[in-house]
């Protein structure tokens, strides 16, 4: 899995397929959407449009909440390879828990998907340590990563331990805290000390923390910005950013309406 990807909740189609150009130009190599973001079409028509090989793209996408049961999760597999144009995904995840569908029946779709060829390998996104645990336990192939919020002022040690100690890749979504962070006084003085944009000191932090960013932007500069990483963080500068947690998410909440058509794509 590339070190870097390119997160596209809440892009609009001509949004999506300009940062994907801008990604895959800039060398990121992964996009990661959800059926939930309804821009996995526009990402295969940029992929397509692309010179970049199929091979050569990670992928990943993600099945919503309210879709768990045995072929509904199937189903919207498929429908997602069609909608991206593509025979497999490198990575499919489920998207949110929903304790209503059971997760055995869920990880056994999971499981076929990848044992078909559709999937490379599976996961789980927004997943706590205990729901992650019971993942591991009921799954018949490996739990690759769990998608998660992490960023500076949001942290979560005990889950990040956990993923560590059962090898589960860590994902960040909104490694940005959808801009906030941007405004934190560490992070500000150190994109003026390494002459850099606040979004690349915390891209950096991340990916010096052990995890895998996924920044979003709906702007191509910014995009390509993000994958400007030739640098690093001296460690004392690192420690300070790991030392801003605040236990602050942006939009990691228990509360949901489990029958919206919405469920799932908040991210």
């Amino acid at each position: 899995m590339p070190a870097l990807g390119l997160g596209t909740y809440d892009l609009d189609d001509g949004e999506t397929a300009d940062s994907v150009r801008a990604a895959l130009d800039a060398g990121y190599g992964h996009v990661d959407t959800a059926e939930g973001y309804r821009n996995e079409a526009a990402i295969g028509d940029a992929l397509a449009a692309s010179d970049v090989d199929r091979d050569d793209a990670f992928l990943t996408s993600k099945v919503l909440a309210k879709n768990l049961n045995y072929e509904s999760v199937i189903e919207s597999c498929e429908a997602s390879l069609n909608r991206l144009g593509t025979d497999y995904l490198d990575l499919y995840l489920i998207h949110w828990p929903n304790p209503a569908i059971s997760l055995r029946e869920t990880l056994r779709a999971m499981a076929e998907l990848r044992d078909r060829g559709l999937v490379r390998d599976v996961g789980v996104s927004n997943f706590s340590a205990y729901q992650l645990s019971c993942a591991h336990h009921v799954s018949d192939v490996p739990i690759a990563v769990n998608q998660i919020e992490f960023h500076p002022w949001f942290q979560r040690p005990d889950l990040v331990d956990y993923c560590r100690e059962t090898d589960t890749v860590i994902e960040a979504a909104a490694p940005l805290a959808r801009t906030d962070v941007f405004g934190d006084d560490v992070v500000a003085e150190l994109a003026e000390k390494y002459d850099r944009h606040p979004a690349q000191v915390v891209v950096r932090w991340a990916i010096d923390s052990g995890v895998v960013p996924l920044p979003r932007s709906s702007t191509p500069a910014h995009v390509r910005a993000n994958a400007d990483l030739d640098w690093e963080l001296d460690e004392a500068d690192r420690r300070r950013l790991d030392d801003r947690d605040r236990d602050a998410p942006v939009y990691d909440t228990p509360a949901r309406d489990w029958t919206s058509d919405v469920w799932g794509i908040e991210q």
